[in-house]
């Protein structure tokens, strides 16, 4: 089959015997580079140096991971481009509680026992789909969400097999725009012609993104009452909850979630830090400890769970499991970011609790030292060590720790849950003094940008902000003026491919950050001028 010729896959499967037979039915489909693992971690190592057109992974994976956490991980961390064909192959019998249990599911299940020729049969199907909807794949990746647009509607007169794809798509794009109005009548037509799970989903996540949280919440309701196994309905639905203020029943939701989805790890740590949050110690502890077991042998560990669970063994007045902890954090992430960092967190934490002066200070001067170097540290642990601060008189200490947080806060919201620091310590003055300090410090930050641009200094302020942008990486502000200052620069000095790469980033950031800035369309407007001006435009790929 000579368009297979050149594709090259990954084979993800735990036996030896089922990877042999997949190898050698693939190699009779008329593929010859062909790679296998039998882990999800190996896969992970593998998609991080390579990227494959075709990927065929077993549901039932070992080591606490299913093929379908495996693609969210995945796709959630980047590591496969678009244009890569994912197969999950699944018994019979697990297909059913597999298949719509995500938003974004593979492009087709193989189902077990399957010859060479069903195997041939789905590829097939899936490479003239892939190679239908290659140029907007091209042009998402590109950076190019209105060409891409456009492409889709291209696309749907050209493949009316595939117009749910494509519809599904500019919905997509128009969301990622931080157009929710644009996307609204594309995922009611979807959902009225097809009643499909996904599109009434985007519709909920529509009305999120406006703020109708009560349409979103019934909506979501709805969707998981008619769909048990639809796990992204249900995080949606506890992020609806938890905009509204209800923890308790964002929690309950969650609960539901890992019941179906046991061992994804982000579902878990949400879970479990909302029960902290709630004040659910018992429910906190079980399932941090879960999220610290399933991940110390992920490639996508984070010691800032030790200091969570550590967090609420102390509110239980467990100091001593809260030791053995941190000696598992210090021995089984010693190498990891951040570690030493969490290490004296959660060491000042218990010696808070045990009354040990000395070694308490020790932690919290560690901590407060290793702080400055971590803009990308968790809110919620930075005012941790905050609190612990004010308790036991280090208020300068504290200080800038909230400070820090207030000037790399992505909303309101979170301005406020720093202030609350100061304001449960009785110090509501200090609070708003320093909430108006750091927004005060971001506006003159910003300003001194723009009159560097003004000056014609384009250089200079692509410097200024590049670092501001490095210290408040959540700052919506800072991440838009940093994105402005490069496309200046780029515009006025000449194409640079290091800085065009990170305009796009600050603006993906932005897109992440305030999804609905109505600055964005310009922003991506300008973008796209300079791409046109220095014919940077994304290049046509061969299909198959």
């Amino acid at each position: 089959m000579n368009e297979l010729d050149g594709l090259n896959a990954l084979i993800i499967e735990p036996h030896a015997g089922m990877r042999s037979t997949i190898h050698n039915m693939l190699n009779m489909c008329g593929l010859s580079k062909i790679d296998h693992v039998g882990s999800s971690n190996q896969a992970v190592k593998h998609l991080g140096l390579k990227q494959y057109d075709l990927i065929l992974c077993e549901y039932a994976l070992e080591g606490g991971q299913d093929g379908q956490q495996l693609l969210e991980d995945v796709r959630h961390h980047k590591l496969m481009p678009l244009s890569t064909m994912f197969f999950m192959v699944t018994a019979e019998g697990d297909y059913g509680k597999v298949v719509s249990a995500a938003e974004l599911g593979p492009t087709d299940y193989v189902l077990k026992p399957f010859t060479a020729d069903r195997l041939l049969e789905r590829i097939a199907r899936g490479l003239e789909r892939r190679n239908a909807l290659l140029p907007v794949y091209d042009l998402m990746e590109a950076g190019s969400q209105r060409e891409a647009i456009a492409a889709c509607l291209d696309g749907e007169e050209r493949h009316p097999r595939y117009l749910v794809d494509f519809m599904r798509l500019r919905a997509e794009l128009h969301m990622f725009l931080g157009e929710p109005h644009e996307a609204e009548p594309l995922y009611r037509q979807l959902v009225e012609t097809k009643a499909i799970a996904w599109a009434r989903l985007g519709l909920a996540k529509t009305l999120f993104l406006r703020e109708r949280y009560d349409e979103a919440r019934a909506m979501l309701e709805e969707l998981v009452d008619a769909n048990k196994n639809f796990v992204d309905a249900y995080d949606w639905l506890a992020r609806t909850h938890e905009a509204a203020g209800a923890l308790d029943a964002a929690q309950a939701v969650l609960t539901e979630a890992v019941t179906v989805s046991p061992h994804a790890v982000r579902r878990l740590r949400k879970l479990g830090e909302t029960a902290l949050e709630a004040g659910d110690h018992d429910t906190a502890e079980k399932i941090l400890k879960q999220v610290v077991s399933k991940a110390k042998y992920s490639e996508f560990k984070d010691p800032q769970d030790h200091v969570r669970l550590v967090q609420t063994l102390v509110r239980k007045g467990d100091p001593v499991q809260a030791a053995a902890v941190i000696r598992d954090l210090d021995k089984s992430m010693a190498f990891q970011k951040h570690t030493p960092l969490c290490s004296a967190i959660a060491s000042s934490l218990v010696h808070e609790y045990t009354g040990n002066e000395a070694r308490l200070a020790e932690s919290l001067a560690a901590a407060l030292a290793a702080s400055q170097e971590a803009p990308d540290l968790r809110p919620e642990i930075k005012l941790e060590l905050a609190r612990t601060c004010i308790e036991n008189g280090m208020e300068e200490g504290a200080a800038e720790i909230v400070r820090d947080v207030m000037r790399n806060a992505q909303n309101g919201a979170a301005v406020a849950r720093a202030m609350a620091v100061f304001e449960n310590a009785g110090q509501a003055e200090t609070a708003q003094k320093l909430a108006m300090e750091s927004r005060q410090q971001v506006v003159d930050l910003v300003a001194t940008g723009a009159a560097k641009a003004k000056s014609g200094d384009y250089k200079g302020a692509v410097v200024l902000m590049q670092e501001a942008a490095t210290k408040l990486p959540d700052n919506p502000q800072v991440v838009f003026n940093a994105a402005l200052a490069i496309l200046k620069c780029l515009d006025h000095d000449g194409w640079d491919e290091r800085l065009g790469q990170q305009a796009l980033g600050y603006i993906a950031g932005v897109r992440r950050l305030d999804p609905v800035n109505p600055k964005l369309p310009a922003l991506a407007g300008l973008h796209q001028q300079i791409l046109k001006k220095y014919d940077k435009g994304p290049r046509p790929k061969r299909a198959g």
